[in-house]
C-alpha cells in the first residue's frame, strides 16, 4: 500500500480504502457475534455444519444430534494498541513505523466493524493505560475512537516503556460480556513483566474473551539484524541506554536470541488458544488483513 498522503491528514479515508480493498472478496463477515448460552440438542440434518455435532451425545447414542445456542448477533470487540516508545520504530519517513502500521490496522478495523453495526472499544497504552473508551456501536462513538487514532499518530513519545499486563487484565475486567479482543503490539515487554503479560493473556482467555494478537516487528533489522558492517550507536527507544558496537560481532547471538523469544511469544500463544498474526513491516496493511480476513472466513 502506497501512501499518497501523509497519515496524519487522512487516517479514516486511508482505513476505508484499505477495507474497500478487501471487503468485496469477503462473502461473510470475518467476525461475528458469540454463541454463548447452549438451549437445546436437535437431530443432525443433512448440510448442518459438522462442528456443531455433540460427539459426547453420539457415542452414547450412536445418533447425530446438533447443540443449538441462543445466539448474540451482535459482536463487542476491543482494539488494544501498544503506544510504547519502541512502537515507533523505525523512524524512517519511507515506510510505516510499527505504531502508524497498528493505527492505520485498528482504523480499518473499526471502519469494517461499523459497517457490521457492531460494538467497538478502544485502549491506548505504554507502562499505564492512557485510555479506554466504552464498548458501544453508535456514529459518533466511532468517529470518538477514530480521532483517539489520529491522535496516537500525531504524538511522539519518548522514553515510554512497554506495561501489556496492566492494560489486558483491565480490559479482561471491563468487558463484561464475550468478546473480541484484538491486540496491536511488538511484546517488547521488560523481562520482569513477560510473565505477568502471559498471566494477563491467560485472564482474557478464562473470561471467555477470543484474543487476536498482531505481532509487530520489522523482519529485517529487528529479526536478522541487516546492518553495514561498521560501527553503530544503537538506543534503546524506551529507555534512552545507548551502546556502541560493531553488528557483526553480535548479530548470530542476537538473531539466536530474537528467534527463541519469537518462539516464546508463539508458543505461550498456543497454549493459550490466542490466534498470533506474526507481522512483518515489511507487507502492507491491506496485505495483511486481507490474508487474516480470508483466514477467518475459511475457519468458519
Amino acid at each position: 500500500m502506497i501512501l499518497q498522503q501523509p497519515l496524519s491528514d487522512n487516517l479514516e479515508l486511508l482505513a476505508r480504502q484499505v477495507v474497500e480493498g478487501f471487503i468485496i472478496g469477503l462473502h461473510k463477515s470475518p467476525f461475528h457475534g458469540f454463541s454463548v448460552e447452549f438451549a437445546e440438542h436437535r437431530l443432525y440434518n443433512q448440510g448442518d455444519p459438522l462442528r456443531h455435532i455433540d460427539w459426547r451425545v453420539y457415542g452414547r447414542t450412536d445418533k447425530l444430534f446438533i447443540k443449538r445456542f441462543e445466539e448474540e448477533t451482535n459482536l463487542r470487540c476491543c482494539l488494544v494498541v501498544d503506544t510504547s516508545s519502541s512502537m515507533q520504530f523505525p523512524k524512517d519517513s519511507q515506510k510505516l513505523s510499527k505504531l502508524q502500521f497498528s493505527c492505520v490496522a485498528a482504523a480499518s478495523l473499526l471502519q469494517l466493524l461499523k459497517r457490521q453495526l457492531d460494538a467497538a472499544s478502544l485502549a491506548l497504552f505504554d507502562e499505564q493505560v492512557n485510555y479506554l473508551s466504552d464498548c458501544r456501536s453508535s456514529h459518533s462513538h466511532y468517529r470518538m475512537l477514530m480521532n483517539e487514532l489520529q491522535k496516537t499518530i500525531d504524538t511522539t513519545t519518548e522514553n515510554k516503556v512497554t506495561n501489556a499486563a496492566k492494560t489486558l487484565h483491565l480490559v479482561a475486567e471491563q468487558m463484561h460480556k464475550r468478546s473480541l479482543i484484538v491486540i496491536f503490539s511488538d511484546m517488547m515487554d521488560d523481562a520482569d513483566n513477560i510473565e505477568d503479560m502471559f498471566a494477563a493473556l491467560q485472564h482474557l482467555r478464562y473470561n471467555k474473551h477470543e484474543v487476536i494478537l498482531f505481532h509487530i516487528v520489522d523482519g529485517a533489522q529487528e529479526l536478522e539484524f541487516e546492518f553495514e558492517n561498521r560501527p553503530y550507536e544503537f538506543v534503546d527507544m524506551e529507555s534512552g541506554e545507548r551502546i556502541k558496537l560493531q553488528p557483526q560481532q553480535i548479530r548470530e547471538q542476537y538473531i539466536t536470541k530474537m528467534r527463541n523469544f519469537q518462539e516464546q511469544i508463539a508458543n505461550r500463544c498456543h497454549q493459550y488458544q490466542v490466534d498470533r498474526v506474526a507481522v512483518d513491516l515489511s507487507k502492507p496493511v491491506d496485505e495483511v488483513l486481507h490474508a487474516f480476513l480470508i483466514k477467518r472466513n475459511k475457519l468458519m
